[in-house]
């Protein structure tokens, strides 16, 4: 019985779902938004909104405290992606990216970071599908 067991297994051995866990949660913060699966969409989301908390920690305090910050959220991801930019395909700073573009965004935001929305089922398999996203740094009207 698993009471009270936290988290996901999807069907992984630990080292897998801890790559799989990095992975996701790198290439949400490099592209801004990502389309997965909807247990794997749930597994991620609390992992992001964890590592742009700490993010958030390194911008307001001095430089031990941001030195921390970096190591604690490169912890949590995996630090370079190759992405597709105008067809070539450029290295990208994910952690550099968190600091200075993702972090101060959410600056005065107390939360909240992410957003989910469920998309129609995968026609191959027929597995239920979610689209994982950043949302605006500033609080609307309608959130």
């Amino acid at each position: 019985m698993r009471h009270r067991k936290a988290g996901r297994k999807l069907n992984r051995d630990s080292d897998h779902r801890k790559a799989l866990r990095r992975n996701l949660t790198a290439d949400l913060f490099a592209h801004g938004e990502i389309v997965t699966t909807e247990a794997k969409a749930r597994m991620i989301r609390p992992v992001a909104e964890r590592v742009i908390t700490i993010a958030k920690r390194g911008l307001a305090k001095g430089d031990i405290a941001a030195v921390n910050a970096r190591r604690l959220a490169a912890g949590k991801i995996f630090r370079f992606r190759t992405i597709e930019e105008d067809y070539e395909y450029v290295e990208i700073d994910v952690l550099a990216k968190l600091f200075n573009e993702i972090a101060p965004k959410y600056a005065d935001r107390p939360g909240g970071y992410t957003r989910m929305i469920k998309l129609p089922p995968r026609s191959g398999d027929n597995a239920k599908m979610a689209m994982v996203q950043l949302v605006e740094g500033e609080i609307e009207a309608g959130e």
